[in-house]
Order: structure tokens, then sequence, then C-alpha cells
């Protein structure tokens, strides 16, 4: 019954963060705001950080990572336009939490994570919770995938700076890349990059705070 009722709960906060941080706050994106309606965050987090998981908060993962705030996702995944059966590369797994968001959108995702303990929490997690549309590789994040490129999407998780060229020559036709930059005077912003044939569009969409891009290998 205590476990029943936990997870009662946990499904109340979760209908209460899709309302109140994010429709509230301006995300309109129905496919995202029902993804992250059935994602179970308080599973992508620490047991001891569960009651806080629907918090409009970052939440530490270890090796100086976060889980980003539940916005910052929803925005990211807002702005990359994902459409069913698109092919997804993410730099940067983390928890697994975006990539699962990701995956409940209908996308068949890719995601890269350097650091070892990270990418083997997430591939049991994900597995766990039968993510199986989602496929983990151990690299460093600059390398992306190239043995599945081109994508569809890209979506970096954290801040260099300057675009990696090993990603863009992963980037498909008409593909869209969001990724966070960093900018003369300090700070990040967040960039949407769209491939259109030997042309690349960039359009800044924000500001951002992310973790720096680490370009040695995993």
């Amino acid at each position: 019954m205590a476990r029943e009722a936990a997870s009662v709960d946990q499904k109340f906060r979760r209908r209460a963060m899709v309302r109140e941080q994010l429709r509230a706050k301006g995300i309109e994106d129905e496919a995202v705001l029902d993804a992250m309606g059935r994602v179970k965050r308080h599973e992508f987090v620490q047991e001891a950080l569960q009651a806080q998981a629907y918090s409009d908060n970052a939440l530490p993962i270890g090796y100086g990572q976060t889980i980003s705030q539940p916005f910052v996702v929803a925005k990211m995944s807002s702005l990359l336009r994902v459409e069913p059966g698109m092919r997804v590369l993410e730099i940067g797994t983390g928890s697994g939490y975006q990539a699962a968001v990701l995956a409940e959108m209908g996308a068949e995702v890719f995601s890269v994570e350097r650091i070892k303990p990270l990418y083997h929490d997430a591939l049991k997690r994900l597995n766990a919770m039968r993510y199986f549309g989602v496929k983990l590789r151990l690299a460093a994040g600059v390398l992306g995938w190239p043995e599945e490129a081109p994508f569809d999407r890209i979506l970096v998780t954290a801040g260099g700076e300057e675009l990696p060229r090993s990603l863009l020559d992963q980037l498909g036709e008409e593909g869209l890349m969001l990724l966070p930059l960093k900018v003369p005077g300090g700070g990040q912003r967040l960039f949407r990059l769209q491939r259109r044939g030997d042309r690349i569009g960039k359009q800044d969409v924000g500001e951002a705070h992310f973790v720096p891009l680490v370009e040695e290998q995993a």
C-alpha cells in the first residue's frame, strides 16, 4: 500500500510540474508536455532527492553533473522540433532523463556519455524502464556517433567554445542542432542551427547554463 501511495503521489507531482512549471511558463508543444507527463523523473535521481524530483530545479547526479530543471528540458525538447520516427543524437546522457523524454516523443535516440559510471547507471536505468529505443555509447561527446549518422536532430547538453565540426558533419539534410556556446564577455547562449544543403542557419534562442563540453576521450 505504501508503494502504491508513493506512486500516486509522484504522479500527482508530475502532473503539477507540467501544469505549473511548463504550461504556465509558456511551453505549448503538446508532444513535449505529454512526454514529460509520462516520464518518471524521480527514477532518474538518487533516492534521497526524489522528494525534490518535480521541483523546478537542476539536481546533482554525481561527478559534477546535474539533471537539468524540467523547464530547460521542456524548452530544449520543444526547440528541437522532434517528430516520431526521427533519429536524434544526444551529447551528454547524464541520468538519461532527456533521452527518455525524446523517446516518449517517438524518437530513436542515440546518446553519448563520456563518464563511465553515469553511462552504466543510465544504461541500467533506461533498460529497467523499458526505453529500448534509446541506444547508449561510452565516448567523448565531440566524437558523436559517426557510424549511425546522419541524424535528423542533434542535441548537445554541454557548452563549448565553438561549434564542433565533427558533430555538424553528422547532421542530416534539413537537420536541426541545438547547443549552448560560450559568448564574448562570458556566459553561454543557446543556439539552434539548421542545415539547408551546404548552408547552415544559426539562431540565438536564449541564455543557457550548462556544464563545459569536454573533448578528451572517455
